[in-house]
Order: structure tokens, then C-alpha cells, then sequence
């Protein structure tokens, strides 16, 4: 299962649901569900659409990024080599903008 299914899986019961209850949360069908949540392929589309189901936001990160928003995300942002600027403003540089 991929780290996307398991975050959709942890996130679901975190909020007290059943994959049953995601047909009236989204419109999606308990036995679609389920093979999305077990590792099926999904459109877009669909990943938006669940995880707005789920009061979540599909992003894409850079790779050179991931690691430092995983940590601050789970709260280690400590762990991470001179990591002070990324736990003030994980977001910073992500875009390469200005701030």
C-alpha cells in the first residue's frame, strides 16, 4: 500500500468514519472506496475528491522539500540539521519566491 492509501486509511478513521460512510460524505460507492483505500489506481480527480471528503488537500512537494514538511508536519522539525528557518515557515522557498 502506498504512503498515499495509508495517510487516506489513517485520516478516515482518525475522524471517526467508515469506508461505508464515505458514499454520503462524497458520493463514492463503499466497494470503490475500498479499492481505493487498498491501493487501487485513482485519477486526480477522484484523490481531490476524497481527500476534500476527508478535510485534507493533495499537494505536490519538492523532493529536496519533502523531508523537511514531513517532520515539521509531525512535530521533529528538531531533527532536521539546521532546521530553525523550516519550523518558523516550512512553506519557505517551496515556490522559489520571494517572501
Amino acid at each position: 500500500m502506498s504512503e498515499v492509501h495509508e495517510q487516506l486509511k489513517h485520516r478516515r478513521k482518525a475522524l471517526g468514519l467508515r469506508q461505508q460512510d464515505m458514499e454520503m460524505r462524497i458520493g463514492m460507492p463503499r466497494q470503490q472506496y475500498q479499492r481505493l483505500e487498498s491501493g487501487g489506481n485513482s485519477r486526480l480527480e477522484t484523490l481531490e475528491l476524497v481527500a476534500k471528503g476527508l478535510k485534507m488537500r493533495v499537494m505536490l512537494i519538492p523532493e529536496e522539500k519533502a523531508r523537511a514538511v514531513a517532520a515539521f508536519l509531525e512535530g521533529k522539525a528538531e531533527l532536521i540539521p539546521n532546521s530553525n528557518p523550516i519550523a518558523d515557515n516550512p512553506w519557505q522557498g517551496l515556490l522559489d519566491e520571494d517572501d
